[in-house]
Formats: structure tokens, sequence, C-alpha cells
């Protein structure tokens, strides 16, 4: 019995270290809003996300005119002001639902920098033209360098230039990509560690879940807010599910 012992307490451990990295893990989109005082993107649901422990709270970056990082969902603000065309003074008056101002990012960022709960799941937002692509990668990157939260930080994007850029300048970042136009074995091939697909596009390439595993990527799903697909994603032992009811996918995972 002592030389067995041994093996299969391997074994027990083994097991329950397999088991720990298949866990689901909740992504809050947009942080956890739907709740009194917050609003999608405000720092108060970054906050919020990391009260109530989620692994990961989502969040929208555009460049403005002046070439400044702010944290927005759409191209224009709630007051119409198209975030492309106006500087950061202009669009940083704007305010949330929540009555907070369109954050700056260097100030969400901030927010987020004094805890290890909550991952920041940065979206770059697709911007008009190529070098605009490839700028909001350059200066996300420095940002995040210069807070040193490289380790607190994951980006997304539906963007494959942006998407490509990040890859360049920050090897070490786990970064996925969100548009349902490449495979997972060609995104393994350029660089990518995770499919962020919508649920509908992996409907349609129910394959992609075993391809994307075998390439070692990481999957996730977006946006997932009803309790039987959210089952069947937990079923499927995916990584990660975005989703705006993060508390019933917590209960779920429980």
């Amino acid at each position: 019995m002592k030389k067995i012992f041994p093996l299969l307490l391997f074994t027990t451990l083994s097991v329950a270290g397999i088991s720990a990295q298949s866990k689901t893990h909740v992504i809050a989109h947009r942080g956890y809003w739907d709740c009194e005082g917050s609003a999608e993107n405000s720092i108060t649901s970054l906050k919020k996300a990391v009260e109530i422990g989620v692994y990961g709270s989502e969040l929208d970056v555009w460049l403005t005119k002046d070439s400044v990082l702010i944290v927005n969902h759409n191209p224009t603000t709630l007051d119409g002001l198209k975030v492309e065309d106006c500087t950061a003074e202009q669009i940083c008056k704007s305010k949330l639902k929540n009555g907070e101002n369109i954050p700056l990012l260097i100030d969400y960022l901030s927010a987020g920098k004094n805890q290890d709960k909550t991952k920041l799941i940065i979206e770059l937002k697709e911007q008009t033209g190529l070098e605009k692509q490839k700028l909001i990668a350059r200066k996300t990157v420095d940002m995040v360098k210069n807070l040193g939260i490289e380790d607190k930080v994951e980006y997304i994007t539906f963007s494959i230039i942006t998407g490509d850029e990040l890859i360049r300048l920050a090897p070490n970042a786990k970064v996925a990509y969100l548009s349902c136009n490449y495979s997972p074995a060609e995104l393994k091939q350029k660089g990518y560690t995770g499919i962020d697909f919508s649920y509908l596009c992996m409907k349609k390439h129910p394959h992609w879940y075993d391809e994307a595993k075998a390439c070692g990527l990481t999957i996730n799903v977006w946006t997932v807010n009803k309790k039987d697909q959210m089952l069947e994603l937990i079923d499927k032992k995916v990584d990660y599910i975005t989703t705006n009811d993060p508390l019933l996918l917590q209960e779920l995972l429980k």
C-alpha cells in the first residue's frame, strides 16, 4: 500500500489540475454594468466587476482625432459625437448613462492597476485607415508597459491588422481575434493565442471547438446571456464566456 499511495496521490492531483485548467471563466462584457450606479465601459463597471470577482472585465478602446486613447463602445458618444473626428477634450466631456464622463484609457487602466482579481480585457476597436489600426496597438501597448500591468491585460480585436501589430509589439501577451473570417489553425499560424468568436459564429463552425483545442488556442464565446447557451458552452469546456449577466454565469459555474 505504501508504494501505491504516492501513485494514487499523483493521479488525484493530476486530475484536479486538469479540472482546474478546464474550468470556464467569466468575462463581464463592458464591465459589470447591469446594476445600480453603473454603466457600460464606466470605471464604476470595472470596480463592480472586480467586486464580484469575475476573471475578466472587457472594455472598448478608440483613438480620438488627436490620437488619445479613450474608452467607449460605439464610434459615437451618447450625445452624437464621432470619436475619431473629435479631440479627447471634447469626447471626455460626454457622459455615460450613469453620469460619469467617458474615461481616458489611462484613467481606466489606473483604476484597475492595484488589484489582482480581474484581468483587463482590452478590445481595440477597428479604426479608420491602416495606419490608425497600427497606431492604436502601439499606443495601447506602450501605455500598458509604462503602467507595468502587462500581467493584468489581455487583448482582443476585430481588426487583423491591429491584432498582428499587437503580436509583433507584445509577443508574450494574450491576443485573441474576434471576427469569424479566419479559422483557428490560420490564427495559430499568425501567432494568436486564442479565438474570441460569437455564439452564432461557433454555431456555424462547430468543428472549430476541436480545431482550436488541437491548436492550443483558448476559446472565448460572446455575448452569451441565456442560461441554456451558457450551459451548452460550459459542457463544451470553453475557456471563457463573455456575458452581460456575469452573476448568472457565476451561479451556473458553482
